[in-house]
């Protein structure tokens, strides 16, 4: 075995770790005007998108298990941004809407995402790579969501 399979600069997921951090921590500024996290404007991003959806429909489009997204709604739901209500016709599912102050916020949040391109292209990245990066790394969430869950049901 090559010990230098074992160095940081040759690991695939340290990048990622990395820039995910690092990305994150680029939105704080932008989140923190509007009193959110960035977990938590995920969760609107997907409500703002789809509103009255299940708890299992979030889960499903943020990759998240229970653990991590019930105590996100549930601060959420603290803000006064969402609600959650039983299904009428599913008692074990939970639908969660926006209120009206939750879908106020969407008007605040639509500068953000270009203010993030606006910064990351003032760095020298081009839009193109932006692009093409992004397309990359939804394919690479396809393939390894799904081989996550492939192996969750072994």
């Amino acid at each position: 075995m090559d010990a230098s399979q074992l160095e940081l600069k040759n690991q695939i997921c340290f990048p990622f770790y990395s820039v995910s951090r690092l990305i994150t921590k680029a939105y704080k500024p932008f989140l923190s005007q509007l009193g959110l996290t960035y977990p938590q404007y995920l969760v609107l991003m997907v409500l703002w998108e789809a509103d009255g959806i299940s708890v299992n429909q979030i889960k499903e489009k943020l990759l998240l298990d229970n653990n991590t997204l019930s105590p996100l709604l549930k601060r959420i739901e603290a803000m006064g941004l969402i609600k959650r209500l039983r299904s009428t016709t599913d008692e074990r599912s939970v639908i969660v809407s926006l209120t009206e102050k939750g879908e106020k916020l969407k008007v605040q949040a639509l500068p953000i995402p270009g203010k993030m391109l606006e910064s990351l292209s003032t760095e020298g990245i081009e839009i193109d790579e932006i692009a093409g990066l992004r397309k990359m790394l939804n394919t690479w969430m396809k393939i390894l969501s799904k081989n996550n869950n492939q192996n969750e049901n072994k």
